[in-house]
């Protein structure tokens, strides 16, 4: 191989990573993977965290690095992967998550409605796929859980998969939050394969155990932080307040490809899907720093909040908060800024946000003793996942702008 095709990356978690193949160096060199630069992995959690501006890529080039890892435990351990099987994993890695729009889950669902981001990035590989004359194909294969290896898709998507396994130790890393340190190094010493499906060895139960308490943790003291859940919530208001008067204010327009999806888009079609492929968090932030001076006072107060760190005061709760009181607060409000009712429900607003770090209904995480004998993780004998992480945790939270 033309040692041009293998590249050596300086990671700042896990040290060099290699590229060694031609395809996955093409899929890097993309400009549509290059976009992944310019969206930050935790959003605006840097507003709390502010070494947390690490990117979707460097997330990315860190699953990748991970997978690579597993799977040559896995071969280690007589397990059957051929190379093309291997490099289509690392593929699918890579691209796991090419579908994030800007600032990825704040505004999924927001920028783009009702289209979540693995849609999109499905229909990004297939576009790939057929710019590398179907290279990509085993890749979407395990992706979508097509593939006949099931265990290569849960590396990649399941409770125990490397995508969190790298995002858990970023975030931990870049965020200075040490609850979210795991032990990924020994949790990939202990996978294995058993009936096609991935399991961990039993010595490797408690390891485990501090990867789902460590996920809860960061989850209620950094993803749903309530300064950063106030950040994210702001952003959401202002793209929602932007579409609700784009077409009867000319003068919102950017001029940039930003419009598109105010203004003309309706599906996720082929022309739209290049039109995504060229957004970034940096259009958003261009868009926020024009309105913080637009003549609509609701945008633009909401603008100004956003650029000047002049965040909604967010309070949480484990019961729901009084309606009549919020709406109290609204008509208060809409009173001192002239504002309608409607509108003074930009400042002052309800929500709930939910985690479950254990889902028993969904994939499990098979824990295989020396016997072969195996059952998922909530039925061992220490109780700790059954009865403390699979229960879904709940919090009622009221944003409001002083």
């Amino acid at each position: 191989m033309p040692d041009s095709k293998r590249k050596i990356i300086n990671d700042p978690i896990y040290g060099f990573i290699t590229i060694d193949e031609p395809v996955l160096f093409n899929i890097i060199n993309h400009p549509w993977y290059q976009r992944l630069r310019r969206i930050y992995q935790m959003a605006l959690a840097q507003m709390v965290y502010p070494g947390a501006v690490h990117t979707r890529l460097h997330h990315s080039l860190g699953a990748y690095h991970l997978i690579s890892l597993a799977i040559s435990e896995l071969k280690h351990k007589n397990i059957d992967i051929s190379d093309e099987e291997a490099t289509a994993a690392k593929a699918a890695i890579l691209l796991h998550d090419i579908g994030h729009g800007p600032f990825s889950h704040a505004l999924e669902n927001i920028l783009i409605p009702n289209v979540h981001h693995e849609t999109i990035g499905l229909q990004i590989m297939h576009q790939l796929n057929d710019e590398f004359d179907g290279k990509l194909s085993t890749a979407i294969s395990i992706f979508t859980n097509q593939n006949p290896k099931q265990f290569l898709h849960q590396l990649i998507s399941g409770q125990l998969d490397v995508d969190r396994m790298d995002y858990l130790t970023r975030d931990s890393f870049f965020t200075g939050v040490s609850e979210g340190v795991i032990g990924y190094d020994r949790i990939l010493k202990m996978l294995t394969v058993h009936e096609g499906q991935l399991m961990i060895e039993e010595k490797g139960l408690y390891s485990v155990e501090k990867f789902l308490v460590a996920r809860r943790q960061m989850y209620w003291q950094v993803y749903l932080h309530k300064t950063v859940l106030a950040a994210e919530k702001m952003i959401v208001k202002i793209i929602e307040r932007a579409r609700e008067i784009f077409a009867s204010h000319n003068d919102l327009k950017l001029n940039a490809t930003l419009d598109y999806f105010f203004e003309k888009y309706s599906e996720m079609n082929d022309e739209a899907l290049e039109k995504f492929c060229l957004l970034d968090d940096y259009d958003v932030m261009f868009a926020v720093k024009k309105w913080s001076n637009h003549s609509d006072k609701i945008l633009s107060a909401l603008c100004k909040s956003l650029l000047n760190r002049n965040l909604y005061k967010c309070k949480l709760q484990t019961h729901p908060f009084n309606e009549n009181e919020v709406e109290e607060k609204r008509q208060k409000l809409a009173l001192k800024m002239k504002i309608s009712i409607e509108e003074a429900a930009y400042f002052i607003f309800t929500g709930e946000a939910i985690n479950t770090t254990y889902t028993l209904k969904d994939e499990q995480i098979n824990i295989i003793s020396k016997t072969g004998d195996f059952r998922d993780i909530s039925q061992v004998d220490d109780p700790l996942i059954h009865k403390t992480l699979s229960m879904p945790v709940k919090k009622f939270y009221i944003c409001q702008l002083m």
